[in-house]
């Protein structure tokens, strides 16, 4: 069992993640984070994209990896099964995806291809945060014996299924937007799929990811995160729709929304 002190940890720190959510968006009207397309000067050092999203990201696998074998349900099934998930889509962002941007990083601008080292320290330290919470939830806190197997596995495999087709759709946008970049750098329209729908299908892939996890684990941790990626991903979609409007001007898609189909 959990001491004391861990529990209070525990809750100290799911509160926290709640009232990021908020705090986020109040920032986000005032300032962008300072790299891809909005990237300025001014932020002090920087690091180069790929390894930013390296170190950035690398929580989400040393740490979950780390605080996994201390949990009670370290050998259930059913927790390996939902940490797998986790880790399938951490696996891909903190190790393949910075080796897809390595390789179009040559046509790219250095400004545009460069992350302040301060905002991928404050990305690490999120994710410090929600790794311990996702991962301890998962592997100590959550009651797999109350649920009978059907309703655990019929509640997983719905919400495997929102994750995959939001992992999928994260994955092929980001793929389409590293494909557009021209030897000189520069950024052109995207185009079909879900590009049609939305300027950031990557960003609504991403949202319907945590969704299906937080569908999956049934979970106060889960819930957290999927409003802190709504708090995070949202303003920086209306930013990005707003700078294709600006820089396209009247070739750019006015049906297009920002990152939900037909409404935002």
């Amino acid at each position: 069992m959990a001491s004391l002190s861990d529990q209070n940890l525990f809750y100290y720190c799911l509160v926290s993640h709640f009232l990021l959510g908020p705090l986020t968006i109040i920032g986000l009207q005032f300032l962008q984070a300072p790299y891809g397309k909005h990237y300025r000067a001014g932020w002090g050092p920087t690091l180069s994209a790929p390894l930013a999203w390296f170190l950035m990201e690398s929580p989400t696998i040393w740490l979950t990896l780390l605080i996994l074998p201390f949990g009670q349900h370290r050998f259930n099934p059913k927790a390996l099964t939902l940490i797998s998930v986790y880790l399938f889509h951490y696996i891909h962002r903190t190790c393949i995806y910075p080796l897809r941007l390595r390789r179009t990083s040559v046509q790219r601008s250095k400004s545009a291809n460069r992350v302040p080292i301060l905002l991928a320290l404050l990305a690490f330290c999120y994710n410090l945060l929600n790794a311990y919470l996702q991962t301890r939830w998962v592997s100590h806190y959550a009651n797999y014996s109350e649920l009978g197997n059907w309703l655990f596995w019929g509640r997983f495999l719905v919400g495997l299924r929102i994750f995959y087709w939001g992992m999928r759709m994260n994955v092929q946008s980001d793929m389409e937007l590293l494909a557009l970049k021209g030897n000189d750098g520069g950024y052109k329209i995207p185009k079909g799929g879900w590009f049609e729908r939305v300027s950031c299908p990557n960003y609504f892939g991403e949202i319907l990811e945590w969704f299906g996890w937080t569908f999956m684990t049934w979970s106060w941790a889960g819930f957290a995160f999927l409003l802190y990626t709504c708090a995070n991903l949202v303003p920086r979609a209306h930013a990005n729709h707003q700078w294709y409007l600006e820089k396209f001007g009247a070739y750019y898609p006015k049906s297009r929304k920002a990152v939900i189909p037909f409404v935002y």
